[in-house]
């Protein structure tokens, strides 16, 4: 989640407006050392809810089963802008796109990703995890996460990759516009639970929808992004607690 919206990640929820590094004068971060996720919550104290209980990433596991409604995607083509941030690579997206949960409509603010994943599945990590970020109305967020696993080469990757931003505040304008549908998985069966943003400011009450179906890339594309991006930019995963993954 610097001049874009990052997220993991650079909203707030429950109504906390895009924020975080969007700002010139935000508090620095990085993913390891002194200023890695373990110190997050000292950096600053709009950085508190780093240390909160509700966290995100986790290692989705013992799920409970439910009647958990089908997510509905009303994705158009409308990523306009691909973005290296200095965290993510991230391509901003068109208004006009949204999933609809809980009869809640989320539009689509942007996607962007991490290597290796955040989220593990039974302790399982992946080499590539795709956060699509979504706000309501009112500023609550849902993030759906899809999963990568490497093997065939992924169409809509190549055709993403060649506009890559190598260096921080690279941006690239991106002609045709870039249709997420085509990232995600056939199937859009998922688990769910609550959590908050990956980086900070580590805001809580987002709902987290992870898709079960991975996707593929082949090694050259994950390798592509991993050289770009030049480190991990994983959070460590976060303690369950009382929570509940359900499924």
């Amino acid at each position: 989640m610097l001049r874009s919206m990052h997220v993991a990640l650079l909203f707030g929820a429950f109504g906390i407006s895009f924020a975080a590094e969007h700002h010139d004068n935000a508090p620095h971060w990085e993913y390891a050392g002194k200023l890695g996720p373990e110190h997050w919550s000292g950096i600053s104290p709009k950085f508190d809810a780093c240390s909160g209980r509700n966290q995100s990433p986790i290692d989705l596991g013992h799920f409970i089963e439910a009647e958990l409604p089908p997510i509905r995607f009303e994705y158009k083509t409308g990523g306009h802008s691909f973005i290296n941030n200095g965290h993510t690579v991230q391509v901003d997206y068109d208004v006009g796109s949204d999933i609809s949960i809980d009869n809640i409509d989320f539009e689509l603010k942007q996607f962007h990703f991490h290597a290796p994943s955040e989220n593990l599945i039974d302790g399982k990590s992946f080499p590539i995890e795709a956060h699509f970020v979504h706000s309501d109305s009112q500023g609550n967020l849902a993030v759906v996460a899809v999963m990568f696993v490497q093997g065939q080469s992924n169409p809509a990757l190549e055709k993403l990759w060649t506009h890559m931003p190598v260096k921080p505040e690279d941006r690239q304008d991106l002609s045709p516009e870039v249709p997420a549908a085509d990232l995600l998985p056939a199937s859009r069966d998922y688990y769910r639970y609550e959590g908050s943003l990956t980086t900070p400011p580590c805001s809580e009450g987002v709902r987290w929808l992870v898709l079960k179906q991975p996707v593929s890339a082949s090694a050259a594309q994950i390798q592509q992004l991993m050289k770009v991006l030049g480190h991990p930019n994983n959070r460590p995963v976060q303690p369950i607690g009382a929570r509940v993954v359900l499924e």
